[in-house]
């Protein structure tokens, strides 16, 4: 492969102070210490990259030794996204659930938590929170990503977390730029398009940012959307109208503008990662996030040389390149000099609370309240009715309440069941059967996520509470379906907190 020469020229450096590149392994590799000396400015960290919060505290240290203002960035939304404890599931509840608890000090302290862990282990920039309106209850992407489909709720929770997470010496970066959450389509996997008016946008979609860029708000990431109304031809992330004009011009914003993923095939698929690139700066990004998929130093020197071959070329001004850099280099400026509180975190307390105080718990009709439910004493069958994940949460976060009720019903039993390959109803008829079998004389207690937006599920619901009506259900998605069985618990998320919150109910323990 041929590239440009590697040295330290201004555009150079420049091209590569925009980057924000992920990598793979525990430890960093010595081709990313060597371009954090030729002028990378910021690091993407993943689950891959996270072992222990002390491994993860030497990685970070190792980084700046070689560069001591380097933006160490992380996708750490809690709840459903959670890269610090990836193999085990977050002790934080995630946006839905905050929303659905609507106390605004409460987000800001959750934030502010986490903030500290992430401080600790020396990670200063948030790819977080998102500020998206779930307006679509089909989105396969956002949904207990979000706060909530209702836009003074979803801004008032995103300035308190922004608030929060800041105040713990953690840039917030606000996503995704210009709302997310209208659309039926995941980003990772083609474009979304949005068709609303101007007007709808700036009445539900645009609020959120506003408050967010009102609490201060150091980065905002773009969202790989089309919408037509502010510009047919090029999605958010490469938009001049969006990024420039809309956000900064119109919303008054002037700090960090963050793309999201460029490997994402909303982007990719279409454009090419080293042309997405180019046409995101030239549009007004000032940070290329890259390396979900991406993470090595061939993919890095790509996009440099793409960057600095567009200047030359007059396909970009030298001039929005520098300024791209600048503020990548006065965010590095801000986290450096951010007052870190003396506290320390406080363990999983707050997440938990906070966990408890989300549940929605609803008694079939003519059981009383719920309060009356009897709570079980025998361990129960768990079936998890198990969704395909979406990348942005990824497969290898556990969820569910199974682990939970072993620890307080020893012998509880659990199996997963999922759509496979046959048609919706069909499958989901087979799975109710296959749990029922499963199950045998136990109470069953079946986990599901999203249930309105996966036929198959819904059907397996049937199967069972149609033979077994004293069945348990925990919603860990969204609760738009309507609530069923002996006891319904919507948790509004899945968590490993929220999962132990619904095992507290059903099992009748709390505060433990």
């Amino acid at each position: 492969m041929t590239t440009l020469a590697s040295g330290t020229g201004t555009l150079t450096r420049d091209a590569l102070t925009v980057l924000q590149p992920g990598f793979t392994g525990t430890t960093a590799p010595d081709w990313l210490l060597r371009r954090l000396g030729e002028g990378l400015a910021s690091v993407g960290l993943f689950g891959r990259n996270i072992a222990s919060p002390d491994q993860l505290a030497a990685l970070t240290a190792q980084l700046r030794a070689e560069r001591d203002d380097v933006l160490v960035a992380i996708d750490e939304e809690g709840g459903d996204v959670t890269r610090l404890e990836v193999r085990s599931g977050s002790s934080f509840p995630g946006n839905h659930a905050l929303g659905a608890v609507d106390d605004v000090e409460l987000t800001r302290q959750v934030a502010h938590e986490l903030g500290l862990r992430l401080a600790a282990c020396g990670v200063n920039l948030n790819w977080a929170p998102s500020a998206d309106v779930n307006s679509d209850p089909r989105n396969p992407v956002i949904g207990v990503r979000s706060f909530g489909a209702d836009t003074d709720l979803a801004a008032r929770h995103t300035a308190a977390y922004v608030t929060g997470l800041q105040s713990a010496g953690v840039a917030a970066c606000t996503k995704h730029f210009p709302g997310h959450g209208d659309t039926a389509v995941d980003s990772h996997h083609a474009l979304p398009r949005i068709d609303v008016s101007a007007e709808v946008l700036a009445e539900r979609e645009l609020i959120p940012f506003r408050a967010a860029i009102a609490a201060g708000t150091r980065a905002v990431m773009s969202a790989h959307i089309l919408v037509p109304a502010l510009d047919p031809d090029r999605p958010a992330t490469l938009s001049r109208r969006i990024l420039t004009g809309l956000l900064r011009d119109e919303l008054g914003y002037d700090g960090l503008i963050v793309t999201d993923g460029m490997e994402m095939r909303a982007i990719a698929g279409t454009y090419g990662i080293e042309r997405g690139s180019v046409l995101a700066v030239a549009a007004g990004a000032d940070a290329i996030c890259v390396g979900g998929g991406l993470a090595d130093d061939a993919t890095v020197l790509r996009l440099r040389d793409a960057l600095v071959s567009a200047v030359r070329a007059g396909e970009l001004p030298e001039e929005r390149l520098a300024e791209a850099a600048d503020r990548v280099r006065a965010l590095a400026r801000w986290t450096g000099t951010a007052s870190h509180p003396a506290e320390t975190s406080q363990g999983t307390g707050i997440g938990l609370h906070a966990a408890r105080r989300a549940l929605t718990v609803t008694a079939a009709p003519g059981l009383g309240s719920p309060g009356t439910f009897e709570p079980l004493t025998e361990p129960p069958y768990v079936a998890a009715l198990t969704p395909v994940a979406n990348i942005a949460v990824g497969d290898e976060t556990p969820w569910g309440v199974a682990a939970e009720l072993v620890h307080l019903l020893p012998g509880t039993v659990t199996g997963s069941f999922s759509a496979g390959d046959g048609p919706q109803r069909e499958a989901g008829e087979n799975a109710g059967r296959e749990a029922l079998q499963a199950a045998g004389t136990r109470r069953i207690v079946a986990v599901v996520r999203d249930e309105h937006r996966h036929p198959w599920m819904a059907s397996a619901l049937d199967t069972l509470l149609a033979a077994r009506p004293e069945t348990v259900v925990v919603e860990m998605g969204v609760p738009q379906a309507a609530p069923r069985g002996a006891l319904h618990i919507a948790t509004h998320g899945a968590a490993r907190v929220c999962g132990r919150a619904a095992a507290e109910v059903i099992a009748g323990v709390t505060g433990v």
